[in-house]
């Protein structure tokens, strides 16, 4: 969702900065209402969740400044969780020891949409890289994994 325009805009239903726009909608799913806030430039709502009835019980609570500024915290917090939860799934990396030295071997997964790559590396306790190979995006890294890469002399895993 994007509009033309970068000025603020401050209506009962439509709060924008120019960066967030939070847009009250009807919920499809009962009576109340929802908002739905997205980045923009994003196709995809970073954030939608329920929004308080006004006193009338029919129509949605206008929109304000404070909750604007709160549904912008918010949306903010639920993509860095997203974007840590991401990171989390495509770097993974655990430390095993091998003849009394602690090395700590890494995964790292590119994703792309034309098939993602992925690099599995080695460091010791020193922060010294000890090897770095291409690897399937498919390589399940743990630590019965980590030992046998290392036991094979780091070679490419298959």
């Amino acid at each position: 969702m994007t509009f033309d325009t970068d000025e603020p805009i401050h209506e009962n239903r439509l709060w924008s900065d120019g960066h967030w726009t939070a847009r009250v909608i009807k919920n499809e799913d009962d009576d109340g209402w929802a908002v739905a806030m997205h980045l923009d430039g994003a196709t995809e709502p970073a954030l939608v969740g329920p929004w308080t009835m006004g006193r009338d019980k029919k129509n949605p609570k206008p929109l304000d400044t404070a909750a604007f500024n709160t549904l912008v915290k918010t949306a903010k917090e639920v993509i860095r969780r997203s974007e840590q939860q991401l990171h989390a799934e495509l770097n993974k990396n655990v430390t095993v020891t091998v003849d009394g030295q602690r090395l700590r071997v890494a995964l790292a997964i590119v994703p792309d949409e034309e098939g993602a790559t992925a690099t599995l590396s080695a460091v010791n306790e020193f922060d010294e890289e000890l090897a770095r190979v291409p690897a399937p995006p498919t390589f399940k890294l743990n630590v019965d994994s980590a030992l046998a890469w290392i036991a094979s002399g780091f070679v490419r895993p298959r």
